[in-house]
């Protein structure tokens, strides 16, 4: 069954944990991601929901695109698409090796049910392709008009910051000035990201979704 409600994001645990168990029901990640929340799987635990102390967001103005990136940009014939291979996308970031992680927060189930919001419109991704092959990607999820970047992958150099920039493109079209990372890492700390308190974050969410935007 969906959950119904969730505690205040407000007054999750110092670890940022809002709530314990439940399911992964479409209504119960609309729900989430609504309330500036989302799930984060932990082996041999029940599924944990969060909204961390301080969280990571990228604002479009303080893009940091590095010249390497840029030239790559104009060298590579890579193709981009939206939402032509969102299965392949989150299966690709669920194999991908990741340094200091023993495995993937990418559950088959978390898979699944990120491709039933896909069909309903609510997950999307930006495809990056070479001759027709996947090399990169990202996805995440439209939170009424707000958006959450979930992972990304690449198989070729420059592939999933190049998909990066594609999806703030698209973005930046659509409206948005901004892109929520909940949690920051080295990577999108040097594209510019930044971490704001939990209070900035939900009020900031709170303001974005009141405009409506159309994302996708």
């Amino acid at each position: 069954m969906p959950i119904e409600a969730f505690p205040d994001p407000r007054e999750a645990t110092p670890e940022g944990i809002v709530a314990v168990g439940g399911d992964l029901h479409p209504r119960s990640l609309v729900l989430a991601y609504r309330s500036g929340i989302f799930p984060w799987p932990h082996p041999n635990l029940p599924l944990l929901w969060f909204c961390p102390t301080r969280r990571a967001i990228l604002e479009f103005k303080d893009l940091h695109v590095a010249r390497s990136l840029a030239q790559a940009d104009k060298r590579l014939a890579f193709d981009y698409t939206v939402d032509s291979g969102f299965r392949e996308v989150i299966s690709a970031c669920a194999s991908a090796q990741r340094p200091g992680q023993g495995g993937t927060w990418i559950t088959p189930a978390m898979r699944e049910a990120y491709l039933r919001l896909h069909r309903l419109g609510r997950a999307h991704s930006v495809e990056v392709r070479e001759e027709g092959r996947l090399v990169g990607g990202i996805y995440g999820v439209d939170a009424d008009g707000a958006f959450s970047g979930e992972s990304m992958f690449y198989l070729k150099p420059y592939a999933s910051k190049l998909a990066l920039l594609r999806l703030i493109e698209h973005l930046e079209s659509r409206g948005l000035d901004w892109l929520d990372i909940q949690v920051m890492t080295p990577h999108m700390k040097a594209m510019g990201a930044k971490e704001i308190p939990r209070e900035e974050f939900l009020e900031k969410l709170s303001r974005t979704r009141a405009k409506g935007l159309k994302l996708f």
